[in-house]
């Protein structure tokens, strides 16, 4: 369902609208060819004639049921204020030098009265419900002097048990034993299936209902799947409906997501070049991207990219090289340095480059094969296999796992269960769901009787993981313990004491956890979280206990897929590149601080209810940007956090937010890592450009983390020239917004710094050489080869036939939407690859022009000759030349009986087939997808390997 329908009338008027708005160019360019674009909702007032509220486009009379009215009137106050104050804000920026903005008002919420207003003129109900009561007889309200229409309903909240469960089975119990009706609501169906148990062994009558369809039996309690914040009890009808969050009294961050399902992100980046970038070619080393181009080669358009490269004589203008689109997977963007040296076509400098970064990769494999030997000969623990308290907890899990975590999940099983210890980093974007890898992981050690250090970087990291392991072990017999800063002297004692007699099974903890006090009865799980903030000494207390130890590190840093494939094998990795399904891209804003910006910004989240984070990273001034935050929105609650902080205070700060009893949490980076509030969905960061690439990136994570749409502000001084670097920074901030961005954001983060410490600073000049993502690939290469694995990488193959295959650009008008379609084409190694490139071309786009079904039957001629092994089918005069072909004496025979006049060059490997024509006399020579067909034959009947049904035949 649209809010807005592209009807060729408001495509014409985006068509104009881009024309005279050039920061809504790009947008309405594709809105007026048809395309749907995220966003595009919000100029519906300049692209239709007339705004209409939801309740007029009801064709018959509706009942209008009001939700505590008096708070939607404030609310619908409030938005139309807010609205105003985004406006100033707009012409307070075009007043200084910015774009004029345009006129949305029509779009702004009516006030309450205006809709009831529409809904008497259409003779719609009116019902209003509400926990407050008025005096009818004083009130000017025409609403509450119909008194014979007023209902009461008597009932009230639940008292929530906070954890007793003890007193809430006998308090059910008392309830069916008097007549009660009582149903019981979880989430997971394990939770559902674990509380009908627990109420039979206690003697309580109950039954389990697949939903709620029925009236709850009375004298019975009904457990059934629901999702219910707190429970209820209405006197009346005897009915009192309880939850599992009354029960158990944790409250997960995350609750008010839904129950999501999943998507599959796409494994292949696009390539995204822009004029003047360094990339590097697999067989010709660094050039600079110049542009892309379409030219006619042998009589057909083909699409290609000009890299330069140095000059091959000094004084010489820079020699070109036209790359065609369909061999991008031979190109890689450059990433290790700020200047590299471009090479020379043809020259010896690449090949020595090459040279020297693979005999250094060689000295890097050996040392990593010995550690890798050195652990697969080390003995630990087996665990066993999954019990039924494992599947219950499980299935206890509200969310629908993705792709990646179910394979993370059961890949993280498989190395407990061996007997070498498990050393397995866990790679994903912030909010992907490492944590509950985590949770099970933890769960089946101690299903074995071994105890779990769970090892995070920040003490707040330490109260948010304690919530979540203790409200999804709640249910079990299992003791969660804390240990940082944050904890008392007697808890820490009592932790310590516990850790060292067994009776603490998990134990959550900061570098506290690696002093020499601690002591383990027996430790068969280590995790740790955001393992790259640890220092090398702490890293060194952690050696000592991978003898023998399974180890389970989980970084929300991302790593490139190709580092993962490399390393594979030395330090097991999984990657979780799968967001959840409806997560929406935090829209990021990046510009000079403005009063009115941050008061609008922060009304709007307040408006529905939301909090904010306010990050400010000097604790000397942290105290002042309060005050001032609190001038600028009187009405909002604020409170103040940094590291420097006592304890207790920061502790209670923390929790008050989490509580929703504060509002604006100004802060500095303390809230950087972990921090999961799923209500805090706006993110204004001062000064961002004193934050480095990650720190920005993971600060954005800590908002959009559930279905609401979340906002970022990275503000600098409008008063301050940026810096080069941090306006790289934030320019890649700003244009990274996506779910699972964080690839480029790292990628670009090397770019930047360079990749000095990547893998070891003696290293840091061969990435340089030859780029970061060719050299992680040599690694890979020299780990096959100290292992006796065969390294299989795809062979290039050259296609270049009179075909017209290319995209052209009024069907594709963005340079980077191409680049990335060709991108697809060039590593598509099978003829589904082609085809879901094309299902999303035609999905994207519409019908494909006749020059892309060309290009998709190239793809799908290079995947069969790829099988074939062929590298070469290239025009040569008026043959075709197939090259490496090797055919025995029968083959040879057929090859002259099929295609007569054939030229077979045996001691190059090469045949030249005369190409077809249209007619024996007088025909023209067969071009574009005829001529691919007839090389698709030849390559079938007698390049391929027969079937066995075929040489049967």
């Amino acid at each position: 369902m649209r809010e807005l329908l592209l009807t060729p009338e408001v495509r014409a008027r985006a068509a104009a609208l881009a024309a005279s708005s050039p920061m809504l160019a790009e947008m309405c360019d594709r809105l007026a060819q048809g395309i749907a674009v995220e966003g595009m909702e919000s100029l519906a007032p300049v692209l239709v004639d007339a705004m209409t509220t939801p309740l007029e486009l009801i064709p018959t009379t509706a009942h209008v049921v009001l939700l505590e009215p008096e708070r939607i009137r404030r609310r619908a106050h409030d938005v139309v204020r807010t609205a105003q104050e985004f406006l100033m804000a707009s012409w307070h920026n075009a007043a200084v030098g910015n774009t004029t903005p345009i006129d949305l008002a029509a779009a702004s919420y009516r006030e309450l009265d205006d809709v009831r207003a529409i809904a008497a003129a259409r003779g719609d109900a009116w019902w209003r419900l509400t926990p407050l009561v008025t005096d009818a007889e004083t009130s000017d309200d025409p609403d509450d002097r119909m008194v014979a229409q007023r209902i009461r309903i008597p009932g009230h909240e639940l008292e929530s048990y906070r954890g007793d469960s003890t007193r809430a089975i006998s308090e059910m119990k008392e309830w069916a034993a008097a007549g009660s009706r009582v149903a019981l609501l979880a989430e997971g169906h394990g939770s559902v299936t674990r509380m009908v148990e627990e109420l039979a062994d206690a003697g309580v009558p109950v039954i389990e209902m697949a939903d709620l369809s029925t009236v709850p039996e009375p004298g019975l309690v009904t457990v059934t799947r629901g999702r219910l914040v707190h429970g209820f009890v209405v006197d009346s009808c005897g009915l009192t409906v309880i939850t599992e969050n009354d029960i158990v009294g944790q409250r997960s961050s995350t609750k008010d997501m839904r129950r999501l399902p999943s998507r599959r992100r796409r494994a292949i980046d696009p390539l995204t070049l822009k004029p003047g970038d360094y990339v590097v070619h697999e067989q010709h080393g660094v050039g600079k991207y110049i542009d892309m181009v379409q030219r006619a080669v042998a009589g057909a358009e083909r699409e290609y990219l000009v890299l330069e490269y140095a000059a091959s004589k000094r004084g010489q203008p820079a020699d070109r090289l036209f790359v065609p689109t369909d061999q991008l997977d031979l190109i890689t963007r450059y990433v290790g340095g700020e200047a590299p040296t471009v090479h020379r076509l043809g020259g010896a400098d690449w090949q020595k480059a090459k040279g020297r970064a693979r005999k250094a990769v060689k000295q890097i494999a050996g040392e990593l094969i010995r550690l890798y030997a050195t652990r697969q000969a080390s003995k630990g623990y087996a665990f066993g296999t999954d019990t039924p308290w494992q599947r219950e907890l499980e299935d206890a899990f509200p969310y629908v796992e993705t792709p990646d975590q179910q394979a993370c999940i059961d890949e993280v099983k498989a190395d407990m269960e061996r007997q070498i210890p498990m050393d397995r980093l866990i790679c994903g974007d912030v909010g992907y769901g490492k944590t509950e890898i985590a949770v099970r992981a933890a769960f089946k050690a101690v299903q074995d009787g071994k105890q779990v250090v769970v090892l995070v970087p920040t003490t707040l990291l330490v109260q948010q993981h304690l919530s979540t392991f203790a409200e999804r072990f709640a249910a079990f017999p299992i003791k969660v313990a804390a240990l940082s800063r944050f904890s008392s002297d007697a808890d820490a004692k009592a932790a310590v004491a516990g850790i060292a007699d067994g009776s603490v099974d998990v134990v959550i903890g900061t570098h506290r956890l690696l002093t020499s006090g601690v002591r383990f009865k027996d430790l068969g799980l280590v995790v740790i979280d955001e393992e790259q903030r640890f220092g090398v000494e702490h890293k060194e207390h952690l050696k000592a206990l991978r003898t023998n130890v399974d180890v389970l590190a989980m970084s929300a840093t991302p790593i490139p897929r190709t580092l993962e494939m490399a390393v594979t094998g030395i330090r097991e990795m999984s990657v979780i590149q799968t967001p959840p399904e409806e997560r929406h891209p935090v829209l990021t804003f990046v510009g000079p601080y403005d009063d009115k910006q941050i008061t609008a910004a922060i009304n709007r989240e307040l408006m529905r209810e939301g909090q904010i984070f306010f990050v400010h990273n000097r604790v000397e001034s942290i105290d002042r940007v309060a005050r001032r935050i609190g001038e600028l929105v009187p009405g909002a609650r604020i409170a103040v956090a940094h590291g420097q902080m006592n304890e207790g205070a920061l502790e209670q700060v923390i929790v008050d937010f989490w509580d929703k009893q504060i509002d604006v949490l100004v802060c500095t980076t303390i809230v950087e890592s972990g921090i999961d509030i799923a209500n805090a969905n706006t993110l204004i960061v001062d000064r961002a450009d004193t934050f480095g690439l990650s720190q920005l990136h993971q600060l954005r994570g800590r908002v959009g983390r559930g279905r609401e749409r979340a906002y970022a502000y990275f503000l600098y001084a409008p008063d301050k020239p940026l810096t080069e670097t941090a306006h790289e920074r934030l320019a890649t901030i700003a244009q990274h917004t996506d779910p699972g961005s964080g690839m480029h954001i790292a990628l670009k983060d090397l770019e930047i710094r360079g990749a000095g410490n990547l893998l070891g600073g003696e290293q840091s000049g061969h990435i340089a050489d030859v780029g970061f993502d060719l050299y992680v690939r040599l690694v890979g290469e020299a780990l096959a080869e100290y292992k006796d694995e065969v390294v299989t990488t795809p062979g290039e193959v050259k296609v270049e036939l009179p075909i017209d295959a290319h995209i052209p650009a009024e069907y594709v008008p963005h340079e980077r939407l191409r680049l990335e379609a060709y991108r697809r084409l060039a590593a598509a190694s099978t003829d589904e690859a082609v085809d879901e490139v094309a299902a999303e071309l035609l999905d994207r786009y519409g019908a494909l022009p006749t020059t892309v079904e060309s290009l998709l039957s190239v793809a799908r001629f290079r995947v069969l000759a790829r099988r074939a092994g062929l590298s070469e089918v290239v025009l040569q005069g008026s043959g075709i030349r197939f090259h490496p072909v090797e055919l025995p004496e029968s083959g040879q025979m057929r090859l002259a009986r099929l295609y007569p006049r054939t030229l077979v060059k045996p001691a190059v490997r090469t045949i030249v087939v005369p190409r077809p024509v249209t007619a024996l006399m007088g025909g023209q020579p067969v071009r574009d997808t005829e001529l691919l067909s007839w090389a698709a034959d030849l390559v079938t009947a007698l390049l391929l390997p027969a079937t066995p049904m075929e040489s049967k035949s």
